[in-house]
């Protein structure tokens, strides 16, 4: 165990450098803030990310219904040859009977959907009919009401024209 006493003159030196270090801490700036603008785009080329390129959403589905198109007429025209070959009936007409029913029944159906799509967004461009029948006086009465809103609670103040 220490004993020693230290002499008072040499505390008072201690605890003055100990009180300049902390007023030395408490004047220099823990932060800084840059002042000037930040760039509009970074210096770094854009990279190219794996996978399926970004499309828009109508895109995506246009995709997604193409693929399975081709995918469901890959499964058709097997089907098709299966029965051909199988029956050992390789009638080049009955081919070609097979091969046109698909574009002979999906051409209507498109250009169908295709003319109610337009007729839909037409209708649906016009601006909405309004009728007005009147018997009588009319009186035309336009008033603006104006409204503040003050205060912590919330009190709404309608002030009416005369």
């Amino acid at each position: 165990m220490n004993t020693q006493r230290q002499h008072p003159a040499t505390l008072d030196t201690q605890a003055a450098q100990f009180l300049a270090a902390i007023d030395e801490a408490m004047r220099t700036p823990t932060h800084y803030r840059d002042p000037s603008p930040l760039p509009p785009t970074g210096p770094t080329p854009p990279v190219p990310q794996p996978g399926r390129p970004p499309m828009s959403s109508k895109a995506t589905d246009d995709s997604v219904r193409m693929l399975s198109a081709g995918f469901l007429t890959l499964c058709a025209g097997g089907a098709a040859s299966g029965v051909l070959h199988f029956s050992s009936n390789a009638d080049p007409t009955v081919i070609a009977l097979i091969a046109a029913a698909p574009i002979g029944i999906a051409v209507p159906i498109l250009a169908l959907t295709r003319l109610i799509r337009g007729v839909k967004e037409a209708a649906e461009a016009l601006p909405a009919e309004h009728h007005h029948h009147y018997t009588g006086t009319v009186i035309q009465d336009q008033r603006s009401v104006k409204s503040t809103t003050r205060g912590v609670w919330a009190s709404t103040r309608n002030q009416f024209p005369r």
